[in-house]
Formats: structure tokens, sequence, C-alpha cells
């Protein structure tokens, strides 16, 4: 067989852990909140004293019925804890509490968008459980510490069917489920502080070969970037050992970003049996109807429903739709300036292009936007109604950056209004006309070039304030 990527295809299945939005944890009161001195958030349920006994967060469960409606999964109406048993120094009970024979989520569907193409990704299921503590082996000179902290945080782990077959739709599947968890208020998203954590399962097989490889999962990985960056090392990996005649052995790996090379943490052979049973100290959950009817009453409308409306109202293709329902504060800003200025399309390329630029430049976010969706609304319908330029309209948003006031403060003030005396515009293009003859017999002998030279030496002239389609007719006209 020839050497390379074409003859094989790549299969992903991604799992993914976030962390719901509670306020206590899953079993027990202690706080979840972020960055507290190790050990002061865990109660003696979270460490495990004898004769305690969890008590199920309901907070949590509703967080996990709001998933199964947006995702239109089936949602067991009776579900399970199990427990998941191994050991582990951050583990104090000796098990983890889990779903595994009836969890509350199966199935579900979540759509992406890829180099401009739709695809419906399948979701296998989402199971709530609760996290684990965490070792800190930096800080302590030749030991290793434990903080029980996370200990019994809620998570809600969802499961995809191993349907991607590259690492930018693994990436796009990853961001479409981060944007919907952060969009329905079940997790605040926050990758740095572990909330929304990816393990990656890859593996390769021979183009046409319907059996699965032997895969290889990548355990938390907490970017977008090091999620494509380690599938990319990993599918290398594994085409370059089997085309070298070696096998792939089942086994979990880590990302190391300072490499950018996955490595060894367990083979198959080390791989835990976590036999697995009901937790006797929970009962089986049930849903009612009411309940799960009230949880549907309370969704926002969806990304995707938001982006085939986006794309109907406003006239935007469906990778802008997919850009600007990005987060819920990016789609309600785009559409606040889109009816701001009935422009739709116009009000998609200034919030994708210029304001985006800036906001990254200044490493902020859209809530913290300057700029005001009114105001560049407002700006937009300058642009429409003649009184700017694309050129002019960029100076005034750059006022509106700095905060030097309204959008027709700013154009009076500056004296950025676009030209619209056309007696004073045919004076400039015909000074412009004497003064370039060698131009004017350029463009008269067919050359193209020479007629932009001329519109340049026009704007010029105006300062820039010339409405650049009166500058095309004028000069089209008097060079016939």
């Amino acid at each position: 067989m020839k050497r390379g990527h074409d003859n094989w295809e790549t299969v992903i299945g991604l799992e993914v852990h976030t962390q719901l939005a509670t306020r206590s944890k899953i079993f027990s009161g202690s706080s979840t909140a972020f960055g507290a001195a190790p050990n002061t958030q865990a109660s003696a349920v979270d460490v495990a004293l004898p004769g305690v006994l969890p008590v199920l967060n309901k907070k949590a469960v509703e967080c996990a019925i709001r998933f199964g409606l947006a995702v239109d999964a089936t949602l067991n109406r009776v579900n399970v804890f199990d427990r998941k048993n191994y050991f582990y120094p951050d583990l104090p009970k000796g098990y983890q509490i889990s779903q595994l024979a009836k969890p509350i989520v199966e199935g579900g569907t979540l759509k992406i968008v890829v180099e401009g193409e739709e695809r419906t990704i399948h979701l296998t299921r989402a199971h709530m459980e609760e996290d684990a503590g965490k070792s800190l082996h930096e800080d302590f000179h030749g030991m290793t510490g434990i903080d029980l902290n996370r200990a019994g945080t809620p998570l809600l782990e969802i499961v995809s069917e191993p349907e991607m077959r590259s690492s930018a739709e693994a990436v796009a599947y990853a961001r479409a489920l981060h944007t919907l968890v952060t969009w329905i208020g079940i997790c605040d998203g926050n990758m740095q502080e572990g909330s929304f954590r990816v393990d990656a399962n890859v593996s390769v097989r021979p183009v046409g070969q319907a059996e699965f490889g032997t895969r290889r999962e990548i355990k938390n990985l907490n970017s977008f970037k090091f999620l494509q960056q380690a599938i990319d090392y990993e599918v290398r990996w594994q085409i370059g050992t089997l085309e070298d005649g070696g096998r792939i052995e089942q086994a979990t790996v880590l990302f190391d970003p300072d490499t950018g090379e996955t490595r060894m943490m367990r083979s198959k052979e080390d791989a835990h049996d976590y036999r697995y049973f009901p937790d006797p100290d929970l009962l089986p959950v049930k849903l009612d109807e009411d309940w799960i009817e009230a949880v549907r009453a309370g969704l926002p409308e969806l990304p995707a429903a938001m982006q085939a409306r986006f794309q109907a109202d406003y006239g935007v293709s469906a990778y802008d739709a997919a850009v600007l329902t990005g987060s819920r504060a990016l789609a309600d800003f785009f559409e606040a300036a889109a009816r701001a200025c009935g422009q739709g399309k116009l009000a998609a390329n200034w919030v994708m292009g210029e304001l985006s630029a800036a906001l990254n430049k200044a490493e902020l976010d859209i809530a913290q936007s300057p700029v005001s969706a009114t105001q560049l609304g407002t700006l937009i319908a300058r642009i429409q109604d003649g009184t700017l330029s694309g050129k002019l309209a960029k100076q005034v948003f750059e006022g509106l950056w700095e905060g030097a006031g309204e959008v027709d403060a700013i154009i009076e003030a500056r004296g950025l209004k676009q030209m619209s005396d056309s007696g004073e515009l045919e004076k400039i293009v015909d000074d412009v006309l004497a003064a370039n003859p060698k131009s004017v017999e350029e463009f008269r002998s067919g050359k193209e070039k020479a007629f932009n030279a001329l519109v340049g030496q026009v704007m010029k002239a105006s300062r820039g304030k010339a409405n650049p389609a009166q500058v095309n007719e004028l000069l089209k006209t008097k060079l016939q």
C-alpha cells in the first residue's frame, strides 16, 4: 500500500465532562466555588467519613434534563446511580458515583458546521456523576498533596458516537457543545478552571474498511487548540506505526503541549476493572412529566433554531449564522445591531470583522465591548444612507471605541461626513483630470488600471470624503 494519510480514515469520538452550574455539590451542601484554599470546601460527605450518606442535588438533575431536551434526546424517566470502583489517592471513598446501565440521557444530536458544510453528530448518552479531587504533584518536594475541594462537584459526561473523521470536525463539535451548555445555562464553560474537559478517542483504519481500528484515548484536553493538536499528532503517530509494520495497543495517553506529542499514561493491561454496581445509598431518580415540561418551558431559543432564523430573517450564510451564535451574548449583540440598522448582512460583516478584530486585539469579550450594539447599528445606518463611506465609517468606529461620543456627534466633530455636493465633487474630478493627462490618455488607450489611479487621486483630493460610487460614475461620464 502506498504510504500517506489518503489511504487511512480517522475515527474520533469525544467524551466531554461538563461541570454543572450548581452552587453546591451533587451529593453534599459544600460549595463548588473555584479558587478556595485546599480542602476548605470538602464536607464529611466529600471526604467519605464513616456513616455519612449522599443526598442528591435536584438542581444537578434539572441541568441534565435541560441538556437532554436541548439535544432532542430520550430522557430515561427512571435512571440509576452506580458505584464505579477504583483506587486513587484523590478518590476518598474508593469509588465514584456515576451512571452506567440507566443514564439520565440517551441519544440526541448536535449540528456542526465544518468548512461551510453542515453535519449532524449523534450522541450516545449523557450521564451524571461526581468529580474526584485533585492531586498536587508540583507543590510538595518529593510528595503529592491532595485537594478534595473538587470531590463531589457535579458533572454531566456527554459521550458522542465515533462519527467524526478529522480534528477539524472534532473541534467544531466540541465548540458547538461548549456553546450549547453555556447557552442553556448548565455550565460556565471555563476551560482553564476545568469546567469543560474533553477526552478524545482516536483510531485509524484503511479507507474502505468497516471495522474500527484500535483506539487510544487522549485524556483531559482543556483547550480547543490542544484538542486539534493532540488529535493531529495521534493520527500521524498511529498511521506511521501501522505503515512501519507495528501494532496499535489500546491505551490511555496524555497530551504534552510543550512537545506537541502524546505520551502513554496506562496501557490496556493496566486498565481498571471498575466493577460497577447500583449504589445502595441512592434511590432511582424518577422524572415526572410535569417537571420535564416545566424545564422545557424555561429553555431559551436554541443555537440551531437561531441559526436558521438568522439565515431566513437577516440573509446571512450558514457559516455566518454559526459564528454569530457562538455565544448568547454575541447572538444578542448581532441581533440588536441588525435591528437598529435594518441591514442584517452588513451588521454581520461589521460584528465579525471590525468589531471582532478590535475585541481580539484588546483581549475583550463581546460583553465588554466599548461599542454598543445600538451604536454599531447607527453607524451602519449612516453608511446605508450615504452619510459615511466605508473608509470614513472605520474612523467613526475608532471614535466610538475611544468613547468620543455618539455616532452623529463624532461625524460632526471630526468633519467626517461624506461629500454630497455634486457640484463640489465635479470640480474636484475636473481638477484631477486636468492634472493627470497621462492617466487620462492611458485609460482611453485601454489601460483599466489608469482609471483606478484617477479614482485614488479624487479620493485623496476630497480627503476620503467623496462618495466612491459617485466618483466612479462622474469619471466614466467625463472620460467617454
